[in-house]
Formats: C-alpha cells, structure tokens, sequence
C-alpha cells in the first residue's frame, strides 16, 4: 500500500526569501529604472530652475519646495516602510524584511537630513531665521535621531538575525513620531505652513503649473529613492548569501587552488578532503 504525500509548493512570498531568487528577478530592472530615475530627475530639475514662475510672496525662494518638500514626504514615507519590514520580521521571519530595513535606514536618514537643511535655507528668507523650535521641525529633527540611532544599532550588534528583532521593535516605537510629523502643523500654531498638496479638504493650494512641477520631482525622487533602495536591497541579499554560503565557497576555492597547483594528493596533510572544513 503507497500513500500518495502531497508536497505543498511554496508561495511566492515564501520564494521572495530566497535571495537567489530575489538577485535573479531584480537584476532586470536595476539600469532600466536607473535610466527613468534619470531621465525623470532632469526633467523635474528643468521645470523647477526654469519654466517654473515665481511665488509672488516669496519670489525665487519658492523653488527651494521643489526639492524641500518631496524630500520631507520621502523622510515620513521611508520611515513606514521600514515599520512595514519590522512587522515582516516580528511576524513572519522572513529574512529579506531585516535586508528591507537596513537597507533603508541610511537612504531616510539622507533624505531627512536633506528636508531639514532645505527647510532652514527655505525659512531663513520666509521667516527670517533658519531655526524654530516648532513642531514640525522639532519633530522631524527627532525622526533624523531616529534614523541614526537604527542605523547605529545594526553596527553594534554582531549577530545580525538577533539585531533585526531587536531594531525592529525600536522602529515600531519610533513610528510613533510619524503622526506627529505628519499632524503638528494641525495640533500646534507654529510657523510652518499647513499641508498645501496633501491637505484635509482634497484640494491643493497651489498654481497649477507649480503643482505639476512638485509632482514631476515627488515622482522623480521616490524613484531615486526606490532605485537606491532596489541597489542596497541587492548589495545585502548578496551579502547575506555570501555568508549563508561562506564554508562552501572556502571548500570550492581551496580545491581549485589545489588542482591549478598539482598538490592535491591524499598524502597531503594541508587539503582538506571533499565534505571537511
């Protein structure tokens, strides 16, 4: 009598996992998306410098938005994925999500340090001061500590899978400030602005073109930022693979060195045979 075992065949978020896989499958839209990034970024920096009009406030200074507040959303946006990846490994173990968070921590500590220094370049002439202790601003100068105190974490532990547990529970705390970010303006009278684009009513308070322009560099940098992502995310599968794979590859490369050399002989004490480290 045979029993007929059915073999349940794994999902494709169980062969995400393998970073194989991942490697092969994502090598096909490295370069294609580098050359749209590219082409998207020249493009949004065009309409920004030159066919862009000036605010009739704040004059030439307004073309600082262009680059401050994509790089703003980008700093609460990287943040969420990265709390994404924390829940991926917290529930589900699934060992690209710890390569998702690390990868992303240094891109959002970039992209927020780059919203804090646009934004005192832009409130110097607006405000007449480079820095005020309001809500948005303290609040996403918390958000940049955030970033570096993740980043920070991952060099100190040792034990990378063990790192990831832990981190990922910090950046689910730490994603407490996004509200905050995301609402002082609304929860506190400071001299930052309220939303312009992304507001409660649905309906941007911006000119048209000025509109269209802010989109265009929106578009242009989360794919600088995806495409970054997409490059690191490969850089730490490959690293990962490299280690899961380290006894192997010393086996294959002390064999070869041996054969090209002519020593490798049973009598010879110094290679190891086929199986021992």
């Amino acid at each position: 009598m045979t029993v007929d075992i059915a073999v349940k065949k794994p999902n494709w978020f169980s062969r995400l996992a393998n970073p194989g896989q991942f490697l092969a499958w994502s090598k096909l839209f490295v370069w294609p998306l580098a050359i749209l990034t590219a082409l998207l970024f020249a493009a949004g920096l065009y309409l920004a410098f030159f066919a862009s009009p000036p605010d009739y406030q704040m004059g030439e200074t307004v073309r600082i938005m262009y680059i401050h507040v994509p790089n703003a959303i980008l700093s609460e946006l990287i943040y969420a994925v990265m709390a994404v990846a924390s829940i991926g490994t917290l529930v589900w173990r699934h060992p690209l999500a710890d390569v998702a968070a690390k990868s992303a921590a240094p891109l959002g500590a970039v992209f927020t340090g780059l919203a804090l220094f646009t934004g005192s370049l832009w409130g110097r002439p607006t405000w007449g001061t480079f820095w005020e202790w309001d809500g948005r601003m303290t609040s996403t100068l918390i958000l940049f500590l955030i970033y570096l105190g993740i980043i920070a974490l991952w060099r100190a532990f040792e034990d990378q899978g063990r790192a990831g547990r832990v981190i990922a529970v910090f950046t689910l705390v730490g994603a407490l400030d996004i509200p905050v970010v995301k609402f002082s303006v609304d929860w506190w009278n400071t001299l930052h602005q309220g939303a312009t684009v992304l507001n409660a009513n649905l309906s941007p308070q911006i000119h048209g073109s000025m509109g269209w322009t802010l989109l265009l560099g929106m578009v242009a940098l989360t794919l600088v930022f995806v495409w970054m992502l997409l490059v690191r995310y490969r850089i730490g599968s490959l690293e990962d693979w490299l280690d899961a794979n380290e006894l192997d590859i010393a086996l294959v490369e002390r064999r070869s060195e041996g054969t090209a050399s002519g020593t490798r002989t049973s009598a010879d004490p110094s290679v190891a045979p086929a199986g021992v480290a």
